[in-house]
């Protein structure tokens, strides 16, 4: 990334799934330092505060085949807003959530403000591909990079979003390791390249990096959007879906580093940081640590 101004968007949203907590993730990474630690590295960083978003306790689910559509689409479209506002003044947009259906919005707003669609790395344990009628819970935060390539569109149209957002050949899944049937069926006839953990343990996080960022550049814009399950639970407890056997510490350090160093990427996000489930905000303070590597922090 170029050393452009920072602006830090918190989408303190849970209604994508079932475990309360997450809407704490913007405050919790916040709290740990995240600003002082960027303008620590030297960049010049904006907190634009929070979207407003809806308590569930005061709604009703709505169709139980997508739970609280209508009022996650609302939220993602205030994020667009800003995430393109962001971007037309010339800053990078650094979107803390949340569950991971934000994304919707922040990939929307990338795609409003470059005019046309761009290409994603998604480093997460899940590959959130399930649409309202492949779902096994219902919970929006499995279906956001569904919702961003096309499918599911007549559940996910919106007149503020701009859908979809990026273009399946230019989307890359890395830390997969847990797919439901209905998502191994669509990325086998997508487009869409993965880097399972099993990949990533064969030829190397840095191997499959590179190539997930050759794979993504292009016009538009280049996103990464890190869920935080992506780690393994040693190293990221505080998140509501964990799974063994994710990236360790450094995999997934050097990640972001060769994210930074690559100099294609415009925008990050973290999310699914829920500070009920952590354990001293160790999670937040690892979602810090890594968004200060992604926006160009070295070791030396």
């Amino acid at each position: 990334m170029q050393r452009a101004p920072v602006a830090i968007i918190g989408a303190p949203l849970d209604l994508g799934q079932e475990r309360r907590g997450v809407d704490m993730g913007p405050s919790a990474i916040r709290y740990a330092g995240l600003e002082e630690r960027l303008a620590g590295i030297g960049l010049d960083v904006a907190d634009r505060g929070n979207v407003v978003t809806s308590e569930p306790e005061a709604l009703a689910h709505g169709d139980e085949r997508a739970r609280y559509v209508s009022e996650i689409l609302a939220a993602c479209a205030e994020l667009a807003r800003l995430v393109e506002g962001a971007v037309r003044e010339g800053a990078r947009p650094l979107v803390l959530g949340g569950d991971h259906s934000i994304a919707i919005g922040t990939l929307a707003g990338l795609a409003a403000a470059a005019g046309q669609p761009g290409g994603v790395i998604w480093i997460d344990a899940h590959g959130d591909l399930n649409t309202p009628e492949t779902s096994p819970s219902g919970n929006v935060h499995g279906m956001p990079l569904a919702a961003a390539v096309g499918r599911a569109s007549e559940w996910f149209a919106h007149d503020d979003l701009t859908l979809p957002a990026v273009d399946p050949s230019r989307v890359v899944l890395v830390g997969i390791r847990s797919l439901d049937s209905h998502e191994r069926a669509f990325l086998h006839e997508s487009g869409i390249r993965v880097f399972t953990m099993s990949d990533i343990d064969r030829i190397g996080i840095e191997r499959a990096l590179r190539e997930a960022l050759d794979r993504v550049a292009g016009p538009g814009f280049v996103h990464v959007s890190l869920d935080l399950d992506a780690l393994d639970p040693e190293v990221a407890p505080g998140v509501g879906t964990p799974v063994k056997g994710g990236l360790t510490y450094r995999e997934a350090h050097l990640a972001c580093e060769l994210i930074a160093e690559s100099g294609t990427v415009g925008s990050f996000e973290v999310v699914e940081v829920n500070p009920i489930l952590d354990r001293e905000n160790a999670t937040a303070l690892t979602a810090v640590e890594l968004a200060a590597s992604a926006l160009g922090q070295t070791i030396l």
